[in-house]
């Protein structure tokens, strides 16, 4: 017991605010929902993979129910006949929820501009989080993901509350 208390030291009381407390945990449990159209959804897996480890975000868990999830990554390419699909997945995640749209043809449909793709998936879900490249690589989905973790620290709970009445 002695051993321990001087390790520790007199660290005494740690204060912090509500909002930042439920902000801290929540994104260090995001669960991204497992959805990939195109060659986006390769990098995406290579990002999970123990090269680049998501886990270490506390994203291990890609979860196959949009019940279950707070996060979609659009990555790919998006057709008009997947907008109804894509947007009745959204309807589903729990709240709040956040949209990275991963790569060119997420974002702007890329070089193919053409009338089956939607010029960009925030014609059909609000997008938080735009990450460009053709595909992008590793690194930049996990810049995406700790500018989406930057601006959920700087949300507070009554933002949720009017969001979730919605």
């Amino acid at each position: 017991m002695g051993v321990v208390s001087s390790k520790l030291g007199n660290m005494g009381v740690v204060t912090t605010t509500l909002d930042t407390a439920v902000n801290w945990a929540r994104t260090g449990a995001m669960w991204p929902l497992l959805f990939g159209l195109a060659c986006c959804a390769i990098e995406m897996m290579a990002t999970q993979a123990s090269d680049y480890d998501l886990s270490r975000f506390g994203m291990e868990l890609n979860r196959a129910s949009p019940r279950q999830a707070d996060l979609i990554i659009v990555a790919g390419r998006v057709v008009r006949k997947m907008a109804p699909v894509v947007r009745q997945l959204y309807d589903q995640m729990a709240s709040p929820r956040y949209v990275i749209a991963m790569g060119d043809c997420a974002s702007c449909s890329g070089v193919y501009n053409n009338y089956a793709l939607v010029q960009g998936v925030d014609e059909v879900v609000p997008v938080d989080v735009y990450i460009a490249g053709c595909p992008p690589r590793p690194e930049q989905l996990i810049h995406g993901i700790l500018t989406l973790h930057e601006r959920i620290r700087g949300e507070h709970l009554n933002q949720w509350i009017v969001e979730g009445e919605r």
